[in-house]
């Protein structure tokens, strides 16, 4: 069963494996200047939060094992003092994991009492409207893919990940995209084929099995699903922590 991929919105630059390795040996200034000279060149095209959060989630893969001294490159941010650096610390904010997500939120909010100019996404980054939630897999049940659906206001987008039963039910990928007419495209894809089985499901229903996926690792097979799924993770732990328990 290969499930449907959604629409692809603005993609960030972060995707090569080796920078984790490169952030790793690199100080938090020079860490934090490879990220600023990314800002300067991605920020003109990211107009709304969820490409937004989409870099935020780039970043933060490519941060690795960097993440860990959180408060060094927050810091170093905040020390900055510029709107690419602001606007990073918001992104961070949004989907970065503890103890990141705390300290560039902090960070974020006193350089916005500076005066310095927040992004006209701000207001909104990290905060969508969770919605429906539906899954489908093979009749086998080796397979199953689980959607969630979040919305900025009238803008929908999903999260989709698939998970692999035959390797204890962990992530093998993940899609983000455009809502769209996704879900009457899956309900009648399921009608058409009697060995997909589709159901709708609440969203504690899908916090828990996204608690459990996340909880048995992940699994990708191909070289385009490990990049989804690390650049994904972060985007994906923050939606799951906006779904009804």
């Amino acid at each position: 069963m290969a499930p449907q991929s959604p629409d692809e919105p603005f993609r960030p630059m972060f995707d090569d494996p080796d920078l984790e390795a490169v952030f790793a040996r690199a100080s938090p200034a020079d860490t934090l200047a490879a990220v600023l000279t990314e800002a300067r060149m991605v920020l003109p095209e990211v107009d709304n939060p969820l490409d937004a959060e989409l870099w935020g989630s780039d970043i933060v893969a490519a941060l690795g094992s960097a993440g860990g001294r959180a408060d060094e490159i927050v810091a170093a941010a905040e020390q900055s003092g510029t709107p690419e650096a602001l606007a990073i610390l918001r992104v961070l904010g949004a989907v970065g994991f503890p103890p990141l997500r705390e300290a560039a939120a902090a960070a974020a909010g006193r350089l916005a009492a500076q005066g310095i100019a927040d992004p006209p996404w701000a207001g909104s980054v990290g905060a969508p409207t969770p919605g429906e939630c539906w899954s489908y897999g093979d009749a086998s049940g080796r397979q199953e893919a689980v959607t969630m659906s979040f919305w900025y206001g009238d803008a929908g987008h999903v999260v989709s990940v698939l998970l692999d039963r035959d390797r204890g039910g962990g992530i093998k990928n993940i899609w983000v995209g455009a809502s769209g007419d996704l879900l009457d495209r899956t309900i009648q894809m399921a009608r058409r084929d009697p060995r997909m089985i589709f159901e709708m499901i609440t969203q504690a229903d899908a916090r828990g099995r996204m608690d459990r996926a996340i909880g048995a690792g992940e699994c990708p097979q191909q070289p385009d699903e490990a990049s989804n799924v690390a650049s994904r993770r972060a985007l994906l732990h923050a939606r799951v922590a906006l779904l009804r328990r």
